[in-house]
């Protein structure tokens, strides 16, 4: 299964004050180039998806794709935006603010579709369900873009409208969001 990899930091930061996530400091490394380097070998390709500071998202060498509008109009038009991009038919949609996020995450969410008849694979911790930590198929690519003009944008209620499969993690570390300021 050919999977590409989009990396949600075109939000906000509300929580941080407004900063971009992707780019504040994390053990030496910005929290994008960590989780970069955690899916890049997971997949045969990733994006960014970021709304400002642009340059510096294309520095990090993969292609990096912005919002349908400018609205900021959360995970879910990040989602879009890298099913619009995507070169295959599956996509994995990590946040820019979990830099320990698996390293096997590709491949166990994989496996789970496999397995299944699922279009949708969703990451599960013993703390919950993580709704943006998923893999979706590309042919979902038209609902969303209905669901978004329908102007919706809560990522699990947009994936219960599909089948979905969920994947059981134990390390609840991999899935911790750095939402405050470092």
């Amino acid at each position: 299964m050919q999977v590409t990899a989009v990396i949600l930091a075109g939000g906000r930061g509300i929580r941080m004050g407004g900063i971009d996530k992707g780019l504040v400091d994390y053990q030496g490394k910005t929290m994008v180039a960590h989780v970069l380097d955690r899916i890049q070998p997971q997949v045969a390709q990733v994006i960014i998806n970021a709304n400002r500071n642009l340059e510096t998202y294309h520095q990090f060498g993969v292609p990096v794709v912005t919002d349908a509008n400018t609205q900021f109009d959360g995970p879910l038009s990040g989602f879009q935006a890298g099913l619009k991009h995507a070169q295959t038919d599956w996509l994995l949609t990590v946040p820019c603010d979990s830099p320990l996020l698996p390293l096997d995450l590709s491949q166990r969410m994989s496996r789970a579709i496999n397995h299944s008849n699922a279009l949708i694979a969703i990451a599960r911790s013993s703390s919950g369900d993580h709704p943006v930590f998923c893999l979706l198929h590309r042919s979902l690519s038209n609902d969303l873009d209905a669901f978004l003009q329908e102007g919706q944008r809560r990522v699990s209620a947009w994936q219960a409208r599909h089948t979905q499969v969920f994947v059981d993690f134990e390390d609840e570390l991999a899935f911790t969001n750095i939402n405050h300021a470092l």
